[in-house]
């Protein structure tokens, strides 16, 4: 007989992963004096290696100068902005499916995070985040003399 874990919430995260573009993706109008805009997040990824974590972004189309990363009390942010491109005299434009202006996403760092040593870099519209781990010191073994 073999021990199965039991997860009690696997079926509820599997449900509301498969439906990922209608949860937390989409963005959300928001009222503004003078008008309304949209609110987007680019989806993104964080992995782990022996040596570091690896914030992936998907920001195709958008310039690496219109990109801000931050880290403050232990939240990285990153956020900026895509600009709607103007339409040309002779171009009409039938579909916008592509969501444009500010957005922000945060992530908590880990407690084993180097902050001083974080770095960025943007390649084919993917923002890539490298924050290194502290290296950790192994515990020592202390003898004791028993009386």
């Amino acid at each position: 007989m073999s021990l199965i874990r039991w997860e009690p919430f696997k079926e509820a995260d599997e449900f509301f992963r498969s439906f990922s573009p209608l949860f937390g993706r989409l963005p959300r109008m928001l009222e503004q004096t003078g008008g309304s805009h949209y609110e987007w997040a680019p989806a993104a990824d964080i992995s782990e290696t022996e040596k570091e974590y690896v914030v992936k972004a998907e920001l195709p189309g958008i310039k690496r100068e219109d990109v801000k990363v931050t880290l403050e009390n232990g939240v990285l942010t990153i956020q900026g902005e895509r600009k709607l491109e103007k339409e040309e005299k002779d171009e009409k434009t039938h579909r916008i499916e592509r969501f444009y202006g500010n957005f922000c996403r945060s992530f908590n760092l880990p407690d084993n995070a180097d902050a001083a040593s974080i770095r960025a870099e943007s390649k084919d519209g993917v923002l890539k985040v490298h924050v290194p781990k502290l290296k950790a010191e192994k515990p020592k073994a202390v003898e004791i003399k028993v009386q």
